[in-house]
């Protein structure tokens, strides 16, 4: 189960890598335009609010990947924190911004949060 939960882990952070960079580098072009649905004056006015949470997004990424490579205790609590804080984004933004967040982020969030515990 521990090789299991890292995969998933591994994969909602390099879920969160992508992220970054659709938000901070592909967001007026057109990967990015096709995920907000914005046109091209949409996208350029709210690029710099994009590239911030892109930002936060790489954090989050950041954040896991030290919580597989770090010795335990403190790998799995960076994990648990992390996967929290994923969870947490994703609900908010589910419910503020667009219900799809809640199946692109919280759902794979919650889903390597209970594999971390399950594990555990």
């Amino acid at each position: 189960m521990e090789t299991t939960a890292n995969v998933l882990v591994g994969l909602v952070a390099a879920l969160h890598a992508y992220f970054l960079v659709l938000e901070m580098f592909l967001w007026q072009k057109a990967p990015g335009r096709m995920l907000s649905g914005f046109d091209a004056d949409m996208a350029r006015a709210t690029a710099p609010l994009a590239a911030n949470q892109g930002l936060y997004n790489g954090f989050l990424a950041a954040g896991l990947v030290w919580g597989l490579i770090a010795d335990d205790p403190t790998g799995f609590r960076v994990q648990v924190f992390f996967l929290v804080c994923v969870v947490v984004a994703g609900l908010y933004g589910g419910v503020t911004a667009n219900r799809r967040i809640l199946a692109a982020q919280a759902a794979p969030g919650a889903l390597a949060f209970a594999a971390v515990l399950i594990a555990r």
